[in-house]
């Protein structure tokens, strides 16, 4: 079943639009949306072939390689503003220490990115962007809802201790299934899916980008182990580890077939990769 022709478009036609703005505007605001489209158009596309073609197979490469460039901006646009908003009143200069490493670093990264979005490259992607809308037919209705919970159930047949590297795993098939089940429709089902699934894309997303900023200041504070910023920052990941585990224990249940549901048990013994 193809996505109708006023739905179809979208998540490709906005990307395009953003494209542009990109080479001149590397905002905060734009560069968290492009690496949102990116990925979004990312699953949409990978989704819709079972063996990818040549367009779909180049148009993967290039979002990949530039949405992985935004998501690094994305990341310390992210840390800044939350070691900014982290009272550690027994370290003042160490907290200074580590935002002035990472706004230094947001000055590079986003370089970088700016440079990466030559004419050549943004022209490339809109063709790739405008042939997949002409070639790909996409799931939708019961049978996007279906494929969605496929995605989720996969991951879930592992019943082995939730680890900080499983935690993620879901992060990510939980993006893809969200955006499968984004084009189920309007109907109840549709909708407790999607707002089941992206409660735990934002959960896991906010433990994930406290984890990141605390290995940044354990590389910042190689000389100081334990100083009182990473161990404040280490608190507040521990704390947001709970929390997902608590959405992902809830969202599980609530999707997950129940006859193959298990409890979760906890292992810290793994380490979550550097994909973003």
């Amino acid at each position: 079943m193809s996505v109708d022709r006023e739905q179809r478009p979208a998540a490709f036609q906005q990307l395009s639009r953003l494209l542009n703005k990109l080479e001149t505007q590397p905002s905060p605001k734009n560069v968290h949306r492009f690496r949102t489209l990116g990925r979004r158009v990312e699953a949409l596309a990978g989704e819709a072939e079972p063996v990818p073609g040549r367009n779909t197979r180049k148009l993967l490469k290039l979002l990949s390689k530039q949405r992985k460039r935004a998501g690094q901006v994305r990341d310390l646009d992210v840390q800044i503003s939350a070691l900014r908003n982290l009272k550690i009143p027994q370290d003042p200069a160490g907290k200074s220490r580590l935002l002035r490493a990472l706004v230094e670093e947001r000055v590079r990264r986003e370089k970088k990115l700016v440079k990466s979005f030559g004419e050549d490259v943004v022209a490339e992607i809109h063709k790739r962007l405008k042939r997949a809308l002409k070639e790909l037919n996409f799931v939708a209705g019961p049978e996007a809802l279906a494929h969605a919970l496929r995605i989720f159930h996969e991951v879930s047949a592992d019943h082995s201790p939730i680890t900080e590297e499983r935690l993620h795993h879901y992060r990510i098939a939980g993006k893809r299934a969200r955006y499968l089940a984004e084009l189920a429709g309007k109907d109840g089902e549709a909708q407790q899916v999607v707002e089941a699934l992206k409660r735990l894309q934002d959960s896991i997303g906010d433990w994930h980008d406290w984890w990141k900023l605390t290995r940044k200041a354990e590389a910042q504070f190689t000389d100081a182990p334990a100083s009182a910023v990473t161990s404040a920052l280490r608190r507040v990941t521990d704390t947001k580890y709970g929390q997902a585990l608590e959405v992902l224990a809830e969202v599980r249940a609530t999707l997950g077939p129940r006859r193959t549901a298990s409890p979760i048990s906890i292992s810290r013994t793994q380490e979550p990769s550097a994909v973003a």
